[in-house]
């Protein structure tokens, strides 16, 4: 893709050449990235013939066009979710070797849990607070087994701002100074909980994508109200 993949733009210390220009993101391609991704998993997870988990979202896997438009890439570990008496050879005893990405896999695979929808909502949910903050989910800051997840949390929501990617508003930044700042904190926290809602220990208590994509679209709406 022309654009690379969104870890270039989030980590580019870490995934681009000495010589490159150093890439920055703003709030609202974060903000466009993050719906693009959401309508990805929503036709995978709901509007296919058969249910699709991707089993490893993460930032290097999201790829940008021209227009900065997003695709989820990578389906090597991706697996349908047909009944197993409809599709014995691809039945859920081929799924028991998935690991994933150390970060974005979900509590539940590594105690061998089988791959689900609410899988993928726990890497999104991680994906999305990576997005925001500019922290990756194995970032050496995070330690004494404090997660992304519970790192945010402690943050939430009175002290967001101190958590937000400071890349988002940099000086040569146009749109720190477009948004009134009470509206970009509203945004930002309906982001953020989205994150953590996603991104919750129990899969029972994630929210699904058509969930998230409702609350990415009142964050626009918070963003752009005046």
């Amino acid at each position: 893709m022309p654009n690379g993949s969104l870890a270039e733009w989030l980590h580019p210390n870490e995934n681009t050449y000495m010589d490159s220009p150093i890439k920055s993101l703003s709030l609202v391609e974060r903000l466009s990235i993050a719906v693009d991704v959401a309508r990805a998993l929503d036709y995978l997870h709901y509007h296919g013939p058969t249910p699709i988990v991707h089993c490893d979202l993460k930032p290097s896997n999201i790829l940008l066009d021209d227009d900065m438009t997003a695709h989820v890439g990578d389906f090597g570990l991706a697996r349908f979710l047909a009944p197993p008496d409809t599709l014995p050879s691809q039945s859920l005893t081929t799924t028991s070797g998935i690991k994933g990405s150390i970060g974005y896999i979900p509590p539940e695979y590594g105690m061998g849990g089988r791959p689900s929808i609410e899988g993928d909502m726990y890497s999104y949910g991680i994906l999305l607070l990576e997005m925001f903050t500019g922290v990756s989910p194995t970032d050496e800051r995070l330690r004494d087994g404090v997660s992304l997840h519970k790192h945010v949390e402690m943050a939430f929501p009175e002290q967001v701002g101190d958590i937000i990617d400071s890349k988002l508003f940099s000086t040569t930044n146009v749109e720190a100074n477009t948004y009134a700042s009470e509206n970009v904190f509203d945004c930002l926290v309906s982001v953020i909980q989205c994150g953590l809602w996603c991104s919750k220990e129990s899969l029972k208590d994630r929210i699904s994508i058509k969930d998230a994509i409702k609350q990415l679209n009142s964050a626009w709406t918070k963003l752009l109200s005046s």
